[in-house]
């Protein structure tokens, strides 16, 4: 990239008073429901369930609700670079479960390669996945697709299929971080922050979208394209290997069992809290979103229809992200008509 495209274009001109006023009504409507329509029906959920429920506003209740899908929420983070470029990885669930077998087995060697075991064994599979879509000009469902099926087999490798179980030791200080409700949720508020900053206020930030929304033009403008990809792969890679390790001490050993389907419920809290499926558009604070309303459904599902299982689960999962895309659908067209 030449130094005349790292120059930032000139701002356009503020819109006067007159000119924003003939900024159409229903585009203003769509483009409101778009960014905050998790977080009003997510308002709504909660009223409900506070005024129906004695047991939902408990404390008890609100602590299982943060601290017993902390962990999964930093695939959704992850998740929301990967799809505001456009792309898709349905590797995170695999990583997520290699990583707490791989988190556990270090720790018997200490803390710190109980953290930077997974963390690199994630950086470098999504690494690879990076290459291969931004170079290779490979599709990224199949990419993720061959991580999501080879992570498993190399998971079921590490562990003997699975006859090997890996206990996390009981003085290990690596138990700590998954600890009880604060730790966990305190850690993984501030890789939402830190995500926030970096999607918001910076120039690698501003690339994803431009990439999202149209690759041909932001190689045009003289942006990082395969770059971008490559990093936003190793991103995801990273703090799904890293979920993966906290959840390992959260439990105290390496499960080899867990992880199917998490990727489903990533994209899902994503696309849930705005984000294009497309690219394009999305933000940290409507993946937040997501994953609270989809938290709080499920808690609510266990509570009022435990006797249906996962299965009605999985369905309301479905059935809300079905409704979501096309409601983005729907709001697309809108605009575009405008």
């Amino acid at each position: 990239m030449t130094s005349t495209a790292l120059q930032p274009t000139p701002a356009p001109p503020a819109a006067s008073d007159g000119q924003a006023a003939r900024v159409p009504v229903r585009e203003r409507i769509a483009s409101q429901v778009q960014r905050h329509g998790a977080l009003a029906v997510l308002v709504l959920v909660v009223a409900i369930a506070s005024a129906t429920s004695s047991t939902f506003p408990t404390w008890n209740n609100i602590s299982s609700i943060l601290g017993s899908n902390a962990f999964v929420w930093l695939l959704a983070l992850g998740m929301t670079f990967v799809i505001i470029t456009g792309g898709i990885d349905l590797s995170v669930g695999s990583m997520f479960a290699l990583g707490g077998v791989l988190g556990a087995y270090g720790s018997r060697h200490g803390t710190w390669l109980a953290i930077l075991l997974p963390l690199a064994v994630g950086a470098a599979w999504g690494t690879v996945q990076g290459l291969l879509i931004a170079y290779a000009r490979m599709a990224p469902f199949i990419v993720s697709l061959v991580g999501l099926l080879g992570l498993r087999g190399l998971l079921q490798a590490v562990t003997s299929e699975g006859a090997t179980t890996y206990l996390v030791p009981a003085h290990s200080w690596f138990r700590h971080l998954g600890a009880g409700t604060w730790t966990p949720v305190l850690v993984v508020a501030a890789l939402f922050v830190l995500g926030a900053v970096l999607l918001t206020r910076t120039r690698f930030g501003a690339t994803l979208t431009a990439l999202g929304g149209n690759e041909h033009a932001a190689r045009l403008m003289g942006l990082p394209v395969e770059r971008a990809k490559v990093l936003v792969y190793l991103l995801s890679g990273t703090l799904a290997a890293g979920a993966g390790a906290l959840g390992g001490a959260r439990l105290g050993s390496g499960v080899t069992t867990i992880g199917v389907g998490y990727e489903l419920t990533a994209i899902a809290s994503v696309v849930i809290g705005g984000t294009l499926l497309t690219g394009g558009a999305g933000s940290i604070g409507g993946t937040v979103s997501g994953v609270l309303l989809l938290a709080v459904i499920h808690n609510l599902i266990d509570h009022y229809f435990s006797q249906y299982g996962s299965a009605f689960t999985d369905t309301v999962n479905g059935g809300f992200l079905a409704v979501v895309v096309l409601l983005q659908t729907l709001l697309s067209r809108t605009q575009q008509l405008e």
